[in-house]
């Protein structure tokens, strides 16, 4: 193979820059076969204020001289050789010939600046010379992704923040500590490289588990937090700063939600600005939703007029306890004292408080005054919690029945949500309430009749609940 030198002036452009594009000494930019090719300049090592011009670099890559009517031909024959790096361009102008052009190739599938047997007759049938040539390409800020900018900013070998929860046109992050000396710069970063996201912040304590909310600094960008989110195809609104959401739960609400069906009761104890209760009233179910955050129950109820669902939602801002000890005992009350078993709902608890809700399952322990009437009827709790432990499912499960004062045995499942962070996983357990932990049998003198009854507690079996 020759090996070709361009030296030649680019139309256009003054001659010293021309001249740089070019390599006339092997020595004078590196060259390529370095992991690092698309490094940034190793001089931004511990740079914390973003300098943009520090950024460039100059490295040597292969170039084929083809004739513009074959360009298209040759991209289509080498698509797996030619440079395919987001924003360089792959094919430029030839200083040398009007009428060709200079295509860029992969420098690491062009080991050498020699091609293989298999790219050489592919440009022996288009006619091109076998000729690779070195061009001098100028690296800028605007060339590198945001991973390789804080992989060469950071100190070496510590882990880069590149990951983070989208809200809006909010970027959240949780720096660890090696990363915060670096955090505005990160942040700026993130700005410059996501068209949309106009204000990063980072989490500086812990979730409040009264309110679900938590302190954060604005790294870059505009201090304005209230933003607009869609999820599962529903529009919300909410302030950021001053209620829980959390992008990654998508998943986990529209699996909850497909367990509904139309004219289903819902009630969500902790209910945040709506995404259990907002789409399941859409799917016409008969919803009550609560949160105690007055902000939360402020955009609860925005968000309700928002996706016109305000007039089928019942929304209440108490404590997640004294919610289930009023409206949900009051109507879950009026459900089961239909006569008609057809005309009784599936009714579902939702309790989506995962640092505590599970310590909030004791209210159920006789809730209800009364006779069972099979499992058809009783509530199915859909109750979140973390575990740290090497068998989570089990361990939400045991602390599940430690608040009921019963075995879950063969009646429950457990999910797995996600995982929060290295050992800690956030989980789902679902289970029929058992109609001998809900309901509070009458005293002898007060029952009525075994006749009169609509059934008794043979009725209730553990092969009529659903597991």
């Amino acid at each position: 193979m020759l090996l070709a030198q361009h030296s030649g002036r680019i139309p256009g452009l003054p001659a010293a820059a021309q001249t740089a594009n070019f390599c006339t000494m092997r020595e004078a930019v590196e060259e390529n076969g370095s992991p690092e090719l698309y490094s940034p300049n190793p001089e931004v090592r511990g740079m914390t204020l973003l300098n943009r011009e520090a950024f460039k670099r100059t490295v040597v890559v292969p170039v084929l001289k083809v004739k513009k009517e074959i360009v298209h031909a040759l991209l289509k024959a080498l698509k797996h050789t030619v440079l395919q790096r987001p924003g360089l361009k792959r094919v430029i102008e030839d200083p040398e010939d009007e009428g060709s052009k200079l295509v860029i190739l992969d420098p690491h599938q062009v080991p050498e600046f020699s091609l293989g047997q298999a790219e050489q007759e592919v440009l022996k049938q288009l006619d091109i010379p076998p000729e690779v040539s070195r061009y001098n390409l100028e690296l800028t800020y605007e060339n590198f992704k945001s991973e390789e900018i804080l992989r060469a900013v950071l100190p070496e070998g510590q882990d880069v923040t590149s990951g983070f929860s989208r809200v809006g046109h909010i970027a959240h992050f949780n720096l660890r500590d090696h990363q915060l000396p670096y955090k505005h710069l990160i942040g700026q970063v993130i700005i410059d490289k996501n068209p949309g996201i106009t204000c990063v912040v980072n989490k500086t304590s812990i979730i409040d588990s009264t309110y679900r909310n938590f302190e954060m600094e604005v790294l870059a960008g505009e201090s304005n937090l209230v933003t607009k989110v869609k999820e599962n195809n529903i529009s919300y609104e909410l302030d950021f700063a001053k209620v829980y959401w959390n992008p990654r739960l998508s998943t986990e609400h529209s699996r909850i939600v497909e367990l509904l069906k139309p004219g289903d009761v819902l009630f969500d104890v902790f209910a945040g600005i709506g995404p259990f209760a907002i789409p399941a009233a859409k799917k016409k179910c008969v919803v009550f939703a609560n949160d105690l955050n007055p902000e939360s129950y402020k955009w609860l109820l925005h968000n309700c007029k928002l996706n016109k669902v305000d007039n089928k939602i019942k929304a209440f801002n108490l404590d997640g306890r004294d919610f289930l000890l009023g409206p949900v005992r009051e109507e879950l009350s009026k459900a089961l004292a239909l006569e008609k078993e057809a005309q009784k709902p599936a009714v579902h608890i939702v309790m989506n408080l995962p640092a505590s809700a599970l310590e909030f399952l004791d209210v159920f322990r006789h809730l209800l005054v009364g006779e069972p009437c099979g499992a058809a009827v009783l509530p199915t709790v859909h109750c979140y919690g973390f575990s740290k432990h090497e068998n989570p499912a089990k361990e939400i499960q045991e602390r599940a029945e430690a608040s009921l004062g019963a075995s879950l045995d063969g009646r429950c499942a457990t999910y797995l949500v996600r995982n929060v962070a290295p050992n800690k996983e956030m989980l789902c357990i679902s289970f029929q309430v058992p109609a001998d932990v809900l309901f509070k049998r009458p005293c002898p003198a007060e029952e009525k009749p075994a006749s009169k009854r609509l059934c008794t507690g043979k009725d209730f079996t553990e092969e009529n609940v659903v597991s």
